[in-house]
């Protein structure tokens, strides 16, 4: 089996200058690492909050990296440095608002400011692209929900295939779909 190549990308001023220390990628690729049983390398990086920064990232992750899901967190509220949802939306061909609905309904049931969170997720290529917010706690709220549809989603577009760790958290496919070997 191949191993995939999945993007981390925090979008933080403060952690890309080193003032504050990057808690969420370390919480994403600890979550990925429990969640999938497939070979896979993270592609990691901290970057301030500027639009054009976040759009060359998610660019060369996808375009150069072959990253087939490229997960981000980080700038999705409501600040007015906060652009990652606008650099997603601007460098994806197709959005798929679902991702963002689900997981602010997920994360309502915790905090009621989860209706700020303007995570979003979309598609450029054969990589998937998805929005978290920062805090750990929320990110793992936010993949406990989507997660069950991120792999098949990721077949759709010819992605690489991400084999999930039942026991963890149970990706969806259809019937139909055969796995890849």
């Amino acid at each position: 089996m191949k191993t995939a190549r999945i993007g981390i990308l925090t979008i933080s001023d403060r952690a890309s200058q080193g003032v504050y220390e990057d808690k969420g990628g370390p919480a994403i690729r600890d979550w990925l690492a429990q969640a999938l049983v497939s070979p896979w390398v993270a592609v990691a990086r901290v970057i301030p909050d500027e639009q054009p920064l976040i759009e060359a990232a998610l660019i060369d992750m996808a375009d150069v990296e072959g990253c087939s899901l490229i997960v981000t967190t980080g700038g999705t509220g409501p600040a007015l440095r906060d652009v990652t949802p606008e650099a997603t939306e601007a460098v994806c061909t197709k959005m798929l608002p679902g991702f963002g609905e689900l997981m602010r309904s997920a994360s309502l049931k915790f905090v009621p400011t989860a209706i700020l969170s303007r995570q979003t997720a979309g598609v450029r290529g054969r990589s998937l692209i998805v929005n978290l917010p920062g805090k750990p706690s929320a990110i793992d709220d936010c993949l406990q929900a989507a997660f069950p549809a991120i792999p098949y989603c990721i077949d759709l577009i010819e992605g690489a295939y991400l084999e999930s760790n039942d026991a963890f958290c149970q990706a969806f496919r259809p019937a139909h779909a055969k796995a890849k070997g």
